[in-house]
């Protein structure tokens, strides 16, 4: 969930009053929000630095931390927040966005290469004229683009937003895709000019944009922008221009978003003019551009109409649990931003609903239930038991295996469902055939890369961890393991299985065998002979971990679910454990 930070004096001039902390809190609840942390700019700087209390710069303003969600992009800085809170106070009525009047002719052009399609095919573009920045507002401005980067614009990957001094440029502009020793331009915050790969070479020393320069550095093109005298707007999605960079003094912002992904591009351009419209001369008011594309078709950016949508009266009484007239509905909705009347189609009671351009995160009439469900409180709606709510035929399974494991002496425990594809196959023994276990595609470190195939290695982990305890040690586990599988529409399948192991001065096996055998006592599997389908037998197996003959497959009805035995020594020195083991896993999903 994105955090935040707000300045709490400034926040609550917004708000026109002030709040002690407990009544934020609660006006945060009602909302659907969480102050998350109240600290001091200060206080941040020396966490941030490591620093001293006495050697920490900056000022004592306390600083609200505001936990939002995630999908909530319009609420990723102060203004936004404080228009929905006073919208939701009933202090202010919801804004019209509407785009400047403007001809044709007189609209800013973006033309578009065809080469862009190499790397990055989108753009979107708007101007808001006449804006007034402070130096609040200017840092919210910058910081808004920022948290929008790490998260609808996935670190900049799907999209980056680049904003320009409009008076320092000169219209039509030009988006372009050319080799890299063909760019040359001073970047923000530099003096000099670099071609392109020199400052590829350059950031990768810098903290903040080194973690960018993968999107583009390996391309034979990289994006840039021009305007009419070739001055170099930015260089997408690294760097904007020092010779447009915005100031306090700038009065016509110019925004471009370059994007592999153009949905994503058209919501980041509304949450950005939608939010800083309101400090334009005609407030939430916004200058069209005209993108042209090489095959000829052109398309006005931004997109600031309206999304309607009808949703039943009982569709949303029904699942918020709270018998509502239709008025209370629609002055619900108003609250959260969404115009809302009665509409009356037949017998039926229905809801229009305007979604307005700043909050795409209603795209169903969930999303409109669940507003109404927030602006009434969650705390109002009574409680009930649902009466088809019962729990599912496989939990219920698992909690009576369970039980029964447990009152044989055994301690549940409970391991990651991910780990590293060493554990997994060479500390067991097992070669890798690629086509049981699921990859991580990005794991965050080594020990998370593998989903398990085998709920073995986390119980070998436990007994490594804890090879001091008093013996025998005795553990069991009910867990899901995934193996890849073509015939699911993901690819892989999950599988609850059951563990068991025996830790000891002897090996114990003939205890995993009788907690074998108590299992299918309970499900009512009797032991049969081999090859008989009307129950359980054993027979014997060749698996790695296990020791050689001293190891047994498990065959219900004829199906093969599991395997039990003495774990090999090797094993057993991979996870350090200095004693003898015995271990069972079964897949208990076939007793269903």
């Amino acid at each position: 969930m994105p955090t935040v930070s707000v300045g709490r004096d400034r926040l609550f001039a917004a708000l026109g009053r002030k709040y002690t902390q407990e009544e934020f809190e609660d006006l945060c609840f009602s909302f659907g929000i969480e102050l998350d942390d109240v600290t001091t700019e200060k206080a941040i700087i020396r966490k941030e630095k490591h620093l001293d209390e006495e050697e920490a710069e900056g000022d004592e303003e306390i600083i609200y931390k505001i936990e939002v969600p995630a999908n909530r992009y319009d609420l990723l800085c102060l203004e936004g927040l404080a228009q929905a809170l006073r919208i939701f106070n009933k202090q202010d009525k919801m804004p019209t966005y509407k785009l400047a009047n403007i001809s044709k002719e007189s609209t800013i052009k973006m033309h578009v290469k065809p080469e862009t399609a190499l790397i990055r095919p989108y753009v979107v573009c708007a101007v808001l004229r006449d804006i007034t920045f402070d130096e609040a507002s200017y840092n919210s401005f910058i910081d808004l683009q920022d948290k929008l980067h790490q998260n609808i614009c996935r670190r900049r990957t799907l999209v980056a937003i680049g904003t320009h001094d409009l008076d320092t440029l000169q219209g039509p502009f030009t988006y372009e895709a050319l080799p890299p020793v063909e760019i040359n331009f001073v970047p923000l915050k530099q003096e000099k000019a670099f071609r392109a790969d020199e400052l590829m070479e350059f950031y990768k020393s810098d903290l903040k944009l080194k973690k960018f320069l993968h999107i583009i550095e390996n391309s034979p093109v990289f994006p840039v922008f021009y305007d009419q005298n070739r001055t170099v707007l930015s260089l997408p999605p690294i760097i904007n221009g020092a010779h447009s960079a915005i100031t306090l003094k700038t009065k016509n912002v110019f925004i471009e978003c370059t994007a592999t992904d153009l949905t994503k591009a058209k919501i980041v351009l509304n949450t950005m003019v939608t939010t800083f419209s309101a400090y334009c001369k005609s407030k939430f008011e916004v200058e069209p551009v005209e993108v042209i594309y090489p095959d000829g078709k052109s398309y006005f950016y931004p997109d600031l109409s309206v999304y309607d949508m009808e949703v039943p009266l009982s569709y949303i009484t029904g699942l918020v649990g709270v018998s509502l007239k239709t008025e209370e509905v629609t002055s619900l909705l108003n609250r959260m931003q969404l115009r809302a009347e009665q509409s009356v189609s037949g017998d039926v009671e229905k809801i229009n609903v305007s979604v307005p351009p700043n909050r795409s995160d209603v795209l169903h009439p969930c999303d409109v239930m669940e507003d109404v469900a927030i602006a009434f409180g969650y705390n109002n709606i009574p409680k009930r038991k649902l009466p088809s709510l019962k729990p599912l035929a496989l939990n219920q399974l698992e909690d009576l295996i369970r039980a029964e494991i447990a009152m044989n002496g055994f301690t549940e425990v409970l391991t990651w469902i991910l780990g590293s594809h060493w554990e997994n196959f060479s500390l067991l023994n097992r070669n890798d055939d690629k086509s049981t276990a699921v990859i991580v595609g990005n794991p965050r470190t080594s020990d998370f890369e593998v989903v398990r195939t085998s709920l073995m290695p986390g119980a070998l982990k436990v007994i490594g961890h804890n090879k001091d305890h008093p013996k025998p040690i005795k553990i069991f586990e009910v867990g899901d393991i995934v193996r890849l599988d073509e015939t699911k529409d993901v690819g892989a399948t999950n599988r609850r299985s059951l563990s068991a192991l025996y830790c000891g001065s002897n090996s114990g096996f003939e205890l995993i065998h009788s907690v074998l055998d108590r299992v299918m006592e309970v499900m009512g599997a009797p032991f049969v002979p081999v090859g008989d389908s009307r129950g359980y037998y054993i027979e014997r197996s060749d698996a790695p971990e296990f020791l050689s003959g001293r190891q047994a497959s498990i065959i219900y009805k004829g199906k093969h679910i599991g395997n039990f035995g003495i774990v090999h020594p090797q094993v057993l020195n991979n996870f350090d454990i200095p004693d003898p083991c015995s271990f069972m896993e079964l897949d208990i999903e076939y007793f269903l």
